[in-house]
């Protein structure tokens, strides 16, 4: 793999210029204002992209004998959140000059020697997929750092105690949000299969047919999973307890269009009544009518939150210890799939969300 890597990314003619490749997850790196030569410059809309992408990751993944590091799932986790590739050719007297470009590009470099760095040039993971400088950061945006603090801040004063080394997420600068139209279609999506599940639930079955007459867009975004389950006519309890969570992603999407003031402390299943009346009573033509969502930073801001809030609840199931403060980690769940979607985690569709901590 990595002399594949070599071999398509790094030219052979390049005189005494020492060769780069550049792993940025800004939207919009910065044109390098140094001397360099351009071998490729790659976005998200180049068909190319993504393979190699996956190629290096999987070539991280199994370096250092397979053994997935913290740092190695932090540096994967990085490419994962890639927008760009820069390759480029510079003269040694302008790495300072690129080191100030990389950071500026939240970029992690990949050398001919096969060594992953940082923007300063400390190696993060050797060639053999060691763990390199001791001083060595996988980087991120300013913003994402600061997310992070106050996250910390606020879990501290719940007494909710989650690691340090839990990373920053996606900030600003490298934020692809789902557009407002696309978060509605998909709440609405979920609210009709949630009432499906709720009359199942409650045994009184709303029938499918009534549900699509009420609200005929749901349907359009409709996935594979949710137009499965609304297909049977007796679905398993475990298939209706699982969509009957969905109220708790509805809550999330109706707050992200300005429909709910907040998102409460996740430590109580939410209000189904009060967001069953939204959608009700608003209808679809009156949710579209100021359809807008709330700014970046409060969504980025409730997403590094549940992020840690999820870890702590998944600790406690796994040490088989309560939950800190009360928290629910059904809730949690199923807040952070939302959240994550939103943001186009791994850029997967909603049946295929992941939400890792």
């Amino acid at each position: 793999m990595l002399n594949r890597i070599k071999q398509l990314f790094f030219p052979k003619d390049t005189s005494n210029h020492i060769l780069i490749n550049a792993y940025c997850t800004v939207a919009d790196a910065p044109k390098p204002g140094f001397p360099h030569v351009l071998h490729a410059r790659r976005g998200l809309s180049d068909p190319e992209l993504p393979p190699h992408l996956n190629g290096f990751m999987n070539h991280l993944a199994q370096a250092g004998q397979g053994q997935m590091t913290q740092l190695r799932y932090h540096v994967i986790r990085h490419l994962q959140r890639v927008q760009q590739h820069v390759s480029l050719s510079i003269e040694p007297g302008a790495m300072d000059s690129f080191g100030a470009w990389a950071e500026a590009a939240n970029a992690v470099v990949f050398m001919e020697d096969g060594s992953v760095r940082d923007p300063q040039g400390r190696i993060l993971l050797s060639a053999a997929g060691d763990n390199g400088d001791p001083k060595a950061v996988v980087p991120y945006p300013p913003q994402a750092w600061r997310r992070k603090a106050r996250s910390d801040e606020l879990l501290a004063a719940y007494k909710i105690m989650v690691p340090a080394t839990l990373p920053p997420l996606v900030s600003e600068p490298e934020l692809r949000l789902r557009t407002p139209e696309d978060v509605l279609r998909r709440m609405l999506a979920l609210f009709v299969v949630a009432i499906r599940a709720e009359s199942l639930a409650g045994g009184r079955a709303i029938a499918v047919d009534d549900l699509q007459e009420r609200f005929p867009p749901a349907f359009a975004g409709l996935t594979d999973a949710e137009r499965a389950y609304l297909a049977q006519e007796e679905p398993s309890e475990q298939e209706t307890a699982q969509f009957l969570w969905r109220y708790e992603a509805i809550l999330v999407l109706q707050w992200v269009l300005g429909l709910q003031d907040a998102l409460p402390f996740a430590d109580a299943i939410c209000d189904v009544a009060a967001i069953s009346r939204t959608v009700i009573e608003r209808g679809t033509d009156g949710l579209r009518k100021q359809l807008a969502m709330r700014p970046a930073g409060e969504l980025l801001d409730a997403l590094d939150l549940h992020y840690r809030l999820h870890w702590a609840t998944r600790q406690a199931i796994l040490k088989k210890t309560p939950a800190p403060a009360g928290l629910n980690d059904g809730v949690l769940q199923e807040r952070h799939l939302a959240l994550n979607w939103l943001v186009r985690f791994e850029d997967r569709d909603w049946d295929d969300v992941d939400t890792p901590t």
